[in-house]
């Protein structure tokens, strides 16, 4: 009984891991869409400061995907730990 009960615990922690890294990695490519989407709409605004805003926008999206790959190693850990 109790060995089935920790089998079913440990399919839905599973579960749970893919499901947690799925949406870190998509809330992570909205989050960088809207980075992209909004610095182009800036850059076409006032083309005279792209290169700030190109800057500015690589350094955001940068720290996007740290996160995002910080919440996927968690999932992945919360998997197998």
């Amino acid at each position: 009984m109790l060995a089935t009960i920790l089998a079913a615990i440990e399919g839905t922690l599973g579960i749970g891991a893919c499901i947690g890294a799925a949406l870190a990695a998509i809330g992570a490519g909205l989050g960088i869409g809207k980075i992209g989407s909004s610095a182009m709409e800036a850059i076409a605004r006032q083309p005279e400061s792209a290169g700030d805003i190109r800057s500015n926008m690589i350094v955001i999206a940068a720290l996007v995907e740290g996160v995002a790959l910080f919440a996927v190693i968690v999932c992945v850990l919360s998997l197998f730990l």
